[in-house]
Formats: structure tokens, C-alpha cells, sequence
């Protein structure tokens, strides 16, 4: 049986995944609903709530940043008696205070692809190294220019957001460019940065923050995208110019669409993660402490791999075929 709720911005679904008689309840509580990746996110969630015997319920904001919309999915799973709360949070620091009521009426809470801030407020984290994902596509944007001067666009999520910053910049480290380390939630901005733009991870966003730059620099030669509907959209823009075969565009996310896009040559390259196993993991621990009392703690690095439509010296990458066979899975 399938019971939706729409609660003050946020989509709050009871997915089957124990009988109705059964109280052991888990929470997921997403940034969107419609993401690519936080549906396979949650489609994992719900196959190991079913696996480990208990109940997913589902929530999420309207769209990234939408704290508010997190905060009344939050509430309403702890009335409805969820021992276990898995987060992955819109608003890194506002979210913080409700986390900290949550963990002080007994809830286990567990962040999954982005931290908390501090990374302390949670109970533990399940995430890609998002530092390490931007190094990766820094790397081969870097070897797919050449010898040409670069002129980069940075098409980021939104201002603070510890995922946006370490993709951002770890793309600026890869690249061989000065740049922030992974604690700091700030965007590096050396001077072969000619334009930065937030897309909020959406599509059309990403398409008119590509438009903006374009009249701002026209002779942008690498765009880096926080993700890749982001990057579909700079595509689009950049299309639009008969500027796409011009500009090396990379990404992070590895979902099927995005490894699809990277080998119709819409994007150069794109970090892969595994959203799925970042919810089987999620999942089990909240079912180990609900039977036993356990709690998890620490980060624990759920895995990226560089996909590329193009090989190139020096880098490791995976290719298509095999990027499609792991596409937001397990690895």
C-alpha cells in the first residue's frame, strides 16, 4: 500500500517496504523528489527497507535549498514514530537545529551524499568524496584543452553548500589551479575563472546561467557543472551559439542520463557516484540500531569513478559501457 501525504512544501510518502503491523520505521528525506538521483536513491532505500524488514517513509523539499520543506518532512516522520532519520541535507547549516532536536529525543540520524555542517551533527555520514570527485574531472578537463589558454565557467549549486564547494573546488585542484582544501565551504576563484553562476542543480537554471556567461565571456573554452542536468542545460545554451564542440563541459553525478549525455559528447567526462549503496548502507545501519542499539558514526566513502567518452593519457577512466552498467548502483 502506497499513502501520500503533501505536507507545507514537501512530498511525504509511506513506501511499502514491512507490513502495516510492523513499527521499526526509517525516514529518507531527500532534496527533490524528481532528481535522477535521489530516485534511485530512494528506490535503494526502499529495496533494503524491505530486505531488513522495516517501513521507508519518504520526504523531500521542492527543490535544493528548500530547508523548510526538509524541517516539516523531518517533523512529521518523528510523529509518525521513526527511530531513524537518513538526510540528505538542502541546507547544510539551517538544517542543523532540527537535526539536533531529532537526535535528542532518541532519533538515529544519518546524513547520505552531502554533511551537515558541522559534520558532527549527524550521527554519521555515507557519501562520495565530492573533493576527490572534482579532482577527477579538474584532471581530464585539463589534459581534454591541450595547450589553450583556459577560460572556465563554473556552474555551481548554491552559495555555502559544503557539495557544491568541494566539487568546485576540487575541480579547480584538479585542473592544476589554486584552490581551497576540502573543509572550506568557499569557491576558489583564480583568474582563469572568467565566470560563476549558481544553477541550483536544475536543468533550466544551468541553461540560463550558461546564456549569462557566454555574454559576459564568450571565449569560455571549459564549463564545469555541479551536476548534469546542469550540464544538459550548458550544453543547450551553448548549442544555441554553435559554441558546443568548442568547450570542454564536465560534471559529477554518473547517472544514466548524464553517462548517456557523456557518450552522445554533451559532457567531456563525469564523476560517477552511488547513491544507491549510500541508501543500502543508510538503510542497514538505521535497521542494526533499531534491533540492537547500535549506533554508526564517522564518514564512511561510498565510492566515485571518473566516466569519459574519450580516453586520455595519464587519466584512469571508465568508459561507457562500462559507466551505463553501474549507473547510479553499487559501483
Amino acid at each position: 500500500m502506497q499513502l501520500r501525504h503533501l505536507v507545507l512544501g514537501c512530498a511525504l510518502v509511506v513506501l511499502p517496504g514491512a507490513t502495516e503491523a510492523q513499527e521499526a520505521i526509517i525516514g529518507l528525506i531527500t532534496k527533490t523528489q524528481t532528481n535522477p538521483f535521489f530516485v534511485r536513491m530512494r528506490e535503494g532505500a526502499q529495496a533494503a527497507a524491505r530486505t531488513h524488514g522495516v517501513k521507508l517513509m519518504s520526504g523531500a523539499g521542492r527543490n535544493d535549498g528548500d530547508n523548510a520543506g526538509q524541517v516539516t518532512a523531518m517533523e512529521n516522520m518523528i510523529a509518525a514514530g521513526a527511530k531513524v532519520i537518513l538526510i540528505t541535507p538542502s541546507d547544510s547549516r539551517a538544517i542543523v537545529p532540527s537535526i539536533r532536536k531529532a537526535r535528542a529525543r532518541g532519533v538515529l540520524v544519518i546524513a547520505l551524499d552531502s554533511p551537515a555542517d558541522p559534520v558532527d551533527a549527524t550521527d554519521a555520514l555515507f557519501a562520495t568524496d565530492n573533493y576527490r570527485a572534482g579532482t577527477l574531472i579538474g584532471a581530464y578537463a585539463r589534459a581534454a584543452l591541450g595547450t589553450a589558454k583556459p577560460r572556465i565557467a563554473t556552474l555551481d549549486l548554491i552559495p555555502g553548500h559544503p557539495v557544491g564547494a568541494q566539487r568546485h573546488n576540487g575541480f579547480l585542484k584538479g585542473f592544476g589551479l589554486p584552490a581551497p582544501d576540502a573543509k572550506v565551504n568557499t569557491l576558489g576563484k583564480p583568474p582563469e575563472v572568467v565566470c560563476m553562476a549558481d544553477s541550483y542543480g536544475d536543468q533550466a537554471r544551468g541553461q540560463t546561467a550558461m546564456e549569462n556567461c557566454l555574454q559576459r565571456a564568450p571565449g569560455i573554452n571549459v564549463v564545469y557543472t555541479v551536476n548534469e542536468p546542469t550540464a544538459a542545460g550548458a550544453y543547450k545554451a551553448l548549442a544555441a551559439k554553435g559554441r558546443e564542440k568548442q568547450v570542454v563541459i564536465v560534471s559529477v553525478d554518473g547517472g544514466c542520463q548524464g553517462v548517456r549525455d557523456v557518450g552522445a559528447g554533451v559532457i567531456a567526462a563525469t564523476a560517477q557516484q552511488y547513491p544507491i549503496r549510500m541508501a543500502e548502507l543508510g538503510v542497514a545501519a538505521g535497521a542494526a540500531f533499531i534491533k540492537t542499539g547500535k549506533k554508526p558514526s564517522g564518514y564512511t566513502d561510498t565510492g566515485v569513478a571518473l566516466v569519459a567518452g574519450k580516453a586520455l593519457a595519464g587519466i584512469e577512466s571508465r568508459d561507457v559501457k562500462a559507466g551505463l552498467e553501474s549507473c547510479f548502483g553499487r559501483k
